[in-house]
């Protein structure tokens, strides 16, 4: 059974993806730390604060996350793993984005013309339904449809 929410569209595109869950803080910097190298091939978090995704690969997932924390910095490193080609198909949040956050994500979109969809506003409710392996359905309007669960 599909669930559908409706969010705010930050930075729209219409695509389907594979969605990794957190329900912690998504601290840019930390989680690309080690993928910032221009050998990079892929973003494994690095962020052993965020045990959700430590160790896992992020590249072209979607990311369904209740917010971001984190510095200044973060703007760079959105900008440095989208034009290593090694950023996530979009990031999802169930909160307002915070401005840090959607700069950097609209200045990679900018200089790289590697766009991260983005939408906030999901609600908590999102959180909540979304899992690890879920299939998702992302509308350029901003809606989020769950269209195949990870039991079936």
């Amino acid at each position: 059974m599909s669930k559908t929410f409706s969010g705010r569209a930050i930075l729209p595109a219409n695509l389907t993806g594979e969605a990794l869950v957190s329900r912690r803080g998504f601290n840019a910097y930390a989680i690309f730390y080690n993928s910032l190298h221009d050998d990079a091939k892929s973003a494994e978090c690095a962020d052993s604060g965020n045990t959700e995704l430590f160790g896992r690969n992020i590249t072209e997932k979607i990311i369904c996350l209740p917010k971001t924390s984190g510095s200044t910095s973060a703007g760079a490193v959105w900008q440095r793993v989208a034009s290593l080609g090694v950023a996530p198909k979009a990031m999802l949040f169930a909160h307002s984005i915070d401005s840090l956050a959607a700069g950097g994500l609209i200045v990679a979109d900018i200089w790289t013309h590697h766009r991260i969809c983005t939408v906030d506003q999901l609600g908590e409710d999102f959180l909540l339904a979304v899992k690890d392996g879920d299939w998702l359905d992302v509308s350029e309007d901003g809606t989020v449809k769950i269209i195949c669960t990870q039991q079936g």
